[in-house]
């Protein structure tokens, strides 16, 4: 049976450690295709509840967090981050530090 593409993108999420985050584009090309990363965005939007997903790890390939620090999802997506010990440096991640594998795409 085929893997679906939310399933591919779980799978990649799942292996980002803790304390570290990943861009949209790297989870998608990580995932198999460098062109699904609104597709991870649609994937992470649908985390099952309790999933154990740590979607908290993707941001922007600014490192920005879904929605912007003031929206709702941000704000508990930065929250949850700083959690891990992830710093923010205006609003946002300092992926030079933070990024997993410290790929660039």
């Amino acid at each position: 049976m085929e893997k679906s593409a939310f399933d591919l993108i779980y799978d990649t999420v799942r292996q980002i450690p803790e304390g570290k985050v990943a861009s949209y584009g790297q989870i998608a090309e990580l995932a198999g295709n460098r062109r699904w990363a609104r597709v991870v965005g649609y994937a992470l939007h649908a985390v099952p509840e309790g999933s154990g997903i740590p979607w908290h790890r993707v941001v922007k390939k600014d490192g920005e967090v879904f929605g912007g620090a003031d929206s709702p999802g941000g704000k508990r997506q930065t929250e949850l981050l700083r959690g891990e010990g992830v710093k923010f440096t205006d609003g946002r991640v300092d992926m030079k530090k933070y990024q997993w594998g410290r790929r660039r795409f």
